[in-house]
């Protein structure tokens, strides 16, 4: 339903909030954005439109992808699209009423477990909206725990998960961000033990954004020794080899779950994994399937838990998600009951494998080296002879998608990552290319 607000109405809502005009209310949107010239094609009918895209896809150039940071190209098995498409899963809404909704309830039941099971963590959500979503849940989660403020996270945070914490809590002036300066690829041990005083939570991102792994374990055992909150932010597809955050004592653990079966789509839709020990299950932000039995005994699947301001008062709410990315979560769980744990672990080692091999085939290149002496997973950061952009480019052009440049002081550098999919053909192919641009400078 819709219902026009008539101007004095817009006077008083802007007054309230402090502010003189609509333009001013949407100051800090870019001006290109707010009136944009959008010129769209005369209508088409259905042929006409099949036909156009495609002559459109007809344009499409296939790329060996070496980008990563954050977002992956794994190999997907057939069935979890076949699967996850099917008219039991694809409901229109929420799953209010639990009597009509058993099969939905049912799959983010099963995604909840796997994903437990995965993360060796007591209690999964239903999942929430990405990976910087979920780790903005569950900083927020460690202020309201301990009543601090101070953030300390790795200076090899990932730049996007960064600013989401900054846009997020930007309106409260006590919040504080505590970067440790990562030289090694790693955080600095005494930097490290010094931001953690009077710290909410430590973030430990394992691997980093450029793909070093630290050592959890004893980053985690210092936070809790100083009374903050551990927060694990992990790749899901390294916990085949890498130890999942349950085992070295996380309190709450997130991810970006786009590597678990979910494709490559323009960055979006993805899914945000949030778990949490037991005892901090009113932490949770969205909501929780549970299941129980009903009045005639048998299985059924109910909403557990739901601390969400629509259903409690606003004040008392734990977040504001109201939704949660469920046809993600479910492609999530049957990619994992499809890869079971052997095919979990294979798909780590392969990517492992294959980022060590291009390594040390790289940092054989005359004038290229491993920017990091540090253990890593599947990325690494590559310092080039040349300008980082001007080499991704110029492989860009003979459909190789040379990693991603980083800015800053590695503005010479590359971040690359390998999955199980990049062969050593492709890695051949991505050697050639680079010493082959490096060398017409």
């Amino acid at each position: 339903m819709y219902v026009s607000n008539t101007p004095k109405d817009r006077e008083e809502m802007l007054a309230a909030i402090g502010v003189s005009s609509f333009a001013e209310l949407v100051g800090q949107v870019p001006q290109q954005f707010l009136n944009p010239d959008i010129k769209l094609h005369d209508a088409l009918n259905e042929p006409e439109l099949m036909a156009r895209m495609e002559k459109l896809g007809l344009a499409n150039k296939k790329l060996v992808c070496f980008a990563g940071g954050g977002a992956y190209d794994h190999f997907i098995p057939s069935a979890v699209r076949y699967i996850a498409s099917k008219g039991e899963f694809v409901t229109a809404y929420t799953p209010y009423q639990a009597e009509a909704s058993q099969g939905t309830l049912q799959a983010i039941y099963e995604y909840q477990s796997s994903i437990c099971a995965l993360f060796g963590m007591d209690v999964s959500n239903a999942s929430v909206y990405d990976g910087a979503t979920a780790l903005v849940e569950a900083v927020g989660a460690a202020m309201r725990m301990t009543g601090r403020k101070n953030v300390v996270l790795p200076q090899a945070l990932h730049p996007h998960y960064l600013q989401t914490l900054k846009t997020y809590f930007s309106a409260d002036e006590a919040f504080r961000i505590v970067t440790v300066p990562c030289p090694s690829g790693l955080m600095d041990c005494a930097a490290y033990d010094a931001a953690l005083k009077d710290a909410a939570c430590a973030v430990l991102a394992v691997p980093n954004y450029y793909g070093c792994v630290e050592n959890p374990h004893e980053l985690a055992e210092k936070a809790k020794k100083a009374g903050a909150v551990v927060v694990a932010l992990v790749n899901p597809a390294s916990l085949g080899v890498i130890a999942p955050p349950g085992e070295y004592g996380a309190d709450f653990a997130v991810a970006e779950g786009q590597p678990l079966g979910n494709p490559l789509h323009y960055g979006g839709p993805y899914l945000g994994v949030f778990t949490c020990k037991k005892e901090h299950v009113r932490q949770v932000p969205g909501r929780i399937c549970g299941i129980t039995k009903d009045a005639e005994g048998k299985r059924a699947f109910v909403l557990t838990l739901q601390a969400r301001e629509q259903h409690i008062r606003r004040e008392k709410a734990a977040s504001n998600i109201c939704s949660n990315e469920a046809l993600c979560a479910l492609t999530a769980t049957v990619y994992l009951a499809l890869l079971g744990p052997e095919g979990v672990r294979e798909v780590s080692e392969l990517s492992l494998e294959r980022a060590h091999q291009a390594a040390e085939k790289l940092g054989a290149l005359p004038g290229f080296s491993l920017k990091f002496k540090t253990p890593f997973f599947n990325e690494f950061v590559l310092k080039c002879p040349v300008p980082a952009q001007k080499l991704r480019d110029a492989a860009l052009a003979e459909g190789v998608l040379a990693g991603i440049p980083l800015e800053g002081e590695l503005k010479d550098c590359l971040l690359l990552s390998f999955t199980e999919q990049r062969t050593p053909q492709d890695i051949d192919l991505l050697c050639s290319a680079l010493r082959k641009h490096a060398n017409a400078r």
